[in-house]
């Protein structure tokens, strides 16, 4: 392995590690060593690469933003309904439904909580909100053009999906009431898919069939 695998192996291992940690034990507690013990690092290698704590969370945030995700919503589509099956599979990556993706809902609740003080952070949150409106939105452009939506204000739908699994998500971690992730997803779906003009029950988590 390369001088530079093995440098890029490492930066991943800890921002691998900060996630884990972060969402654990929430930003003001977290300690670099214990985000290089977990990681197998030496404080010293830890350093190295990330200066301080807040860089190392802002950079974690964005690790993670770029590789949490269902191993099904990264597949390709089925050939029916496709736009329709990556529309949900959004959905579910914005919500807690997994180890990996609770985290990742975790991490974004300690980003927002820094980001109404701190500049920094409030960068980084309008970021990765505007890449998450854009791979939304481009879901649905792509589904109008393949007739396969109806038309809609792009943005505002967007826009809308994210403030429901924003939501949602917090009332799944919350332990609200009797609310399952599946009752999340109905509801969202039920909100949404109308002004698709789709009126077919979300696709189902753990399969590729989507009905038209």
């Amino acid at each position: 392995m390369s001088a530079e695998a093995r440098t890029e192996q490492t930066r991943a291992a800890i921002l691998r590690a900060a996630c884990e940690v972060i969402a654990e034990t929430g930003f003001e507690k977290v300690r670099m060593r214990m985000v290089a013990e977990r990681a197998g690092v030496s404080t010293a290698a830890l350093h190295y690469h990330f200066a301080t704590r807040e860089k190392l969370f802002l950079e974690a945030l964005r690790f993670s933003y770029d590789t949490t995700g269902s191993a099904e919503g990264k597949a390709d589509p089925p050939a029916e309904a496709p736009q329709t099956w990556l529309l949900a599979r959004a959905i579910d990556d914005c919500l807690p439904g997994d180890t990996e993706l609770r985290r990742d809902f975790l991490l974004w609740q300690e980003l927002h909580l820094r980001a109404v003080r701190d500049p920094d952070s409030r960068t980084v949150a309008r970021d990765l909100y505007a890449n998450l409106r854009d791979w939304i939105a481009g879901i649905v452009r792509d589904g109008q053009s393949a007739g396969e939506f109806g038309p809609c204000d792009v943005g505002r739908f967007a826009d809308l999906v994210i403030a429901l699994t924003d939501g949602y998500g917090a009332r799944i971690l919350l332990g609200a009431s009797a609310l399952t992730l599946d009752d999340a997803r109905d509801q969202i779906w039920a909100v949404v898919a109308p002004q698709l003009g789709v009126h077919t029950p979300i696709p189902a988590a753990g399969t590729r069939t989507a009905a038209v």
